[in-house]
């Protein structure tokens, strides 16, 4: 009787057992579980876009696209101290944040330069200005290729995109023929098969952008003859310039042309004005360019005049320089920033905008060069040579020289390229 106890005995504990086993995993049973949903993710409550300043727009023009109007846009002008308001170039472009159940932008940002980027945003008390200073990573890098056609062209297939984008590839391409400004002619005295090898500096940003920086040295073939160019500035820093194997000065007094991007539309001498109708005395150089192009100062002066000129100029600027000599730069769109009667300027110096101001049928700059008062052809060739190497400073120029050639044409095998302090 004994031996059956036992067996029910086990088979009570056993059941025992299970009841609990399904008793403690009673979390787990279907009609336990909470009722969930996926998560509501909220990732398009905003809507970005953006609108570039067009020619003889406004801010308010820009901003009123967006819905910032009225005392709003007071406000936004009170907040937006660092914007010049009154020197914003066509085609800069201003991007917006609003929210998509609103009609209005709730925040402004636009790229002032490439290291600053300018957010308006609107806080519990109004407008909030933030500005963000954006780090660039210098790069030194040797660029070389063979001129077929044109530098441009020998450029744009010597260096990719992912190197330099094709804007700064024609940075490059201008920044060389600036350094031989006087030296070599790129559309005469190059023959097909002359080389080039450029030393330069690209800029790098913390968002992966690329832009040329400058120029350290350069040899260029022309008709297989070597043409270098080294950079060299005194022990202060306050002066420097390109200058050859013997230390010659590559500057010249003037310029070759007042724009660094430039096509002659119309040359010195008689030709037929296009508004008045007849063949008149052309007492200039005309340079096609884009509405707002830099126009720079050709040589060191002082400013004479500032202003509209009604004798068909439009917006005039005059400059005196050594020798009797005058220059005359018309049709601005406007003017740099404080430049007045009596300020002094450097060769090179950004003075003015291309335009269309006076008698002018479309964006040009109107380029007069006068000696003694009188009109003459500004692209002759005798500008006066530049300064050499002062004697005292031969030994360090020599230095510097041998220290670019031996980065321009290293011997060895090539080195990698070494990264320089942040811009």
């Amino acid at each position: 009787m004994a031996r059956p106890w036992r067996t029910s005995h086990y088979v009570v504990a056993a059941a025992l057992t299970a009841a609990g086993l399904v008793w403690a995993t009673r979390e787990a049973w279907p009609w336990r579980q909470p009722l969930t949903a996926p998560a509501i993710v909220v990732d398009a409550a905003y809507s970005d876009f953006s609108h570039a300043l067009g020619r003889r727009e406004t801010l308010s023009d820009v901003l009123a696209r967006a819905g910032v109007t009225g005392r709003d846009y007071a406000g936004f002008l009170t907040a937006a101290k660092a914007l010049p308001v009154r020197r914003l170039r066509p085609g800069l472009v201003f991007e917006f944040r609003r929210l998509k159940t609103d009609s209005v932008a709730s925040r402004v940002s636009v790229r002032l330069s490439p290291e600053k980027r300018l957010s308006v945003a609107r806080g519990e008390t109004g407008w909030v200005e933030t500005v963000e200073i954006i780090p660039w990573t210098v790069m030194r890098l040797r660029v070389t290729g063979t001129i077929e056609s044109s530098l441009y062209d020998a450029l744009d297939k010597a260096v990719t995109d992912t190197f330099l984008p094709p804007v700064e590839r024609r940075q490059l391409a201008w920044a060389i023929a600036d350094v031989y400004d006087w030296e070599v002619d790129f559309t005469r005295d190059i023959r097909p098969g002359d080389r080039f090898t450029v030393l330069l500096d690209r800029l790098e940003s913390s968002e992966g952008e690329r832009r040329f920086g400058r120029i350290l040295a350069a040899r260029v073939d022309v008709a297989r003859t070597p043409e270098y160019a080294f950079y060299f500035e005194d022990s202060t820093g306050s002066r420097g310039g390109f200058y050859d194997e013997r230390g010659r000065s590559l500057r010249r007094a003037f310029l070759r042309a007042p724009l660094q991007f430039r096509r002659v539309s119309s040359g010195f001498g008689s030709r037929y004005h296009p508004l008045l109708h007849t063949w008149r005395h052309h007492e200039g150089v005309d340079f096609a360019a884009a509405y707002g192009t830099p126009v720079r100062a050709t040589a060191d002066g002082i400013v004479t005049r500032v202003g509209h000129d009604d004798s068909g100029y439009g917006n005039l600027i005059e400059v005196r320089h050594v020798n009797g000599i005058r220059t005359r730069y018309g049709h601005l769109s406007g003017f740099a920033r404080g430049l007045h009667a009596g300020e002094r300027v450097d060769q090179g110096e950004t003075i003015g905008y291309v335009g269309s101001t006076g008698l002018s049928t479309g964006p040009h700059l109107h380029y007069e060069f006068l000696v003694a008062g009188r009109p003459t052809n500004p692209r002759r060739k005798d500008m006066g040579a530049g300064a050499p190497v002062p004697k005292s400073l031969d030994a360090a120029y020599g230095g510097v020289r041998e220290a670019l050639r031996a980065q321009l044409e290293p011997t060895g095998p090539p080195a990698p390229a070494v990264a320089a302090a942040r811009d």
